[in-house]
């Protein structure tokens, strides 16, 4: 059949509030222009992150209900540490409250000034975790990952001729690992081959390197790889997601995306030594290692939902559901990345918006077009995440402008997506009268959270 239906029923709802025209206007003022601060409440369609959003399962709730809630040695860590090592198969499994705790610990074990930390793209906590240690990070996606207007198969890939002159240039010993994100979310939810990944891993072995998995959305990789790249066809979903992770030598997970849990995440690893180091931060800034900043009951969810991830049915409509609102958008020549991602729409703010320049944050102004005619919350992935300034104060814009939808799992059906796509529609339409955007208060680090906007005059 060409309707690809949600492989779920629903058993329990929640209610969306209505708001009018009017009243979004006074609220996205109020919110000084920043999606981050507007109330859930406010929001008919939320698509600001799939990161904690998802809906769980009634195994997961069930699962939940036989939390063992003991400090040390709580069996619900064990049977999370079953399922992630049969997923991973890495020696140590170090639970977190979440992805940026992961990195936070990993990277202050690793981390500090003279240390650089290569990647096909950082995502924004792993950036400013690596950068508040004292180190710097480095991207390096392919050409092609840098054009949105160009499809291909993987376009998250790490660039490994630039990846290994990178490491020619500051030294092998300098480098305390080399991270891979798959998917790519800053370059577009775009995914990693299996080839990319074994010839990353060459190339660390090569200079004796350690090779990190972000590991937030591996089943969403592992099911693009087994539909676009040759000799996968027949292979399961855990046989390819264990086969990426045994080219590392570990990862850090926010388990909040492919865990399709609301809050949870891990490091694993299979040195001895960096895993005594990390568990020793973690007990000093999370919790004992047996449930690190988790309730034993979050733990049972995330272990459930690490298995109903890798089923096939799942993954289908997941992809598919995403594919469906980037064909539609392709259809009315609104811009986007090429192709559809995994979990996310990347609006092209550069095309969309051409008469607002990089220093008026063209993402900025159509996240809040979109909010003020439709409710939906989006987030802008581009200057303002990304962009730095020069020691003369001057913007240093992002390469890509971009505008992410990010589809929560489990949660919005196929006409609350199409509402989407009338929205984005109407803004495009009338895309001439978007007005360029200031920055009137921002935060030395992650500025994007809390910075305080208004309109160019």
């Amino acid at each position: 059949m060409k309707t690809i239906i949600e492989p779920f029923k629903i058993k329990t709802v929640e209610a969306i509030r209505f708001t009018t025209r009017e009243e979004r206007e006074r609220i996205l003022k109020d919110a000084f222009y920043n999606p981050f601060f507007i109330h859930a409440r406010d929001v008919i369609i939320d698509l600001l992150t799939d990161s904690g959003t998802s809906a769980m399962s009634a195994e997961q709730w069930a699962s939940m209900m036989r939390g063992d809630e003991a400090y040390a040695g709580s069996q619900s860590f064990f049977r999370f540490e079953r399922v992630v090592r049969k997923i991973t198969g890495f020696k140590y499994i170090i639970p977190t409250h979440q992805g940026r705790a992961a990195e936070k610990i990993l990277f202050t074990v690793l981390g500090g000034e003279g240390k650089y930390f290569p990647s096909n793209t950082h995502f924004d906590t792993t950036r400013a975790n690596i950068e508040f240690s004292g180190a710097e990070a480095y991207d390096f996606p392919t050409e092609v990952g840098l054009r949105p207007e160009i499809k291909g198969d993987f376009k998250g890939n790490m660039d490994i001729e630039k990846l290994e002159q990178f490491i020619k240039e500051v030294g092998p010993e300098n480098i305390p690992l080399v991270m891979l994100t798959v998917t790519n979310n800053s370059g577009g939810g775009q995914p990693v081959s299996m080839q990319n990944i074994r010839e990353t891993r060459q190339v660390c072995d090569k200079y004796g390197l350690k090779l990190f998995i972000d590991a937030c959305r591996f089943a969403e990789n592992a099911y693009f790889i087994k539909k676009r790249e040759s000799g996968y066809e027949t292979r399961s979903i855990l046989e390819i997601a264990r086969e990426m992770f045994s080219y590392a030598d570990g990862c850090t997970m926010s388990a909040k995306k492919d865990g399709l849990v609301n809050i949870g995440g891990f490091l694993a690893m299979n040195d001895d030594e960096l895993a005594m180091k990390c568990r020793n931060v973690l007990i000093v800034t999370e919790g004992f290692t047996t449930y690190g900043g988790l309730a034993g009951r979050d733990l049972e969810a995330i272990a459930q939902g690490l298995e109903e991830v890798l089923e096939e049915d799942y993954l289908k409509y997941r992809i598919r559901s995403v594919e469906y609102l980037g064909e539609k958008l392709v259809e009315s020549d609104i811009p986007i990345i090429e192709p559809p991602g995994g979990h996310a729409i990347y609006i092209d703010a550069k095309r969309f918006a051409p008469h607002i320049p990089p220093e008026q944050y063209p993402g900025q102004s159509i996240v809040c077009e979109l909010y003020l005619l439709g409710g939906i919350r989006t987030v802008e992935i581009g200057s303002v995440m990304f962009g730095k300034y020069d020691k003369n104060g001057k913007l240093i814009p992002a390469k890509m402008e971009l505008v992410r939808l990010a589809i929560p799992r489990r949660v919005y059906t196929q006409s609350h997506i199409d509402y989407v796509i009338e929205v984005i529609q109407e803004v495009y339409k009338n895309r001439k009268k978007l007005r360029g955007m200031k920055i009137i208060e921002e935060a030395s680090i992650l500025r994007h959270f809390t910075a305080k906007f208004g309109y160019v005059d």
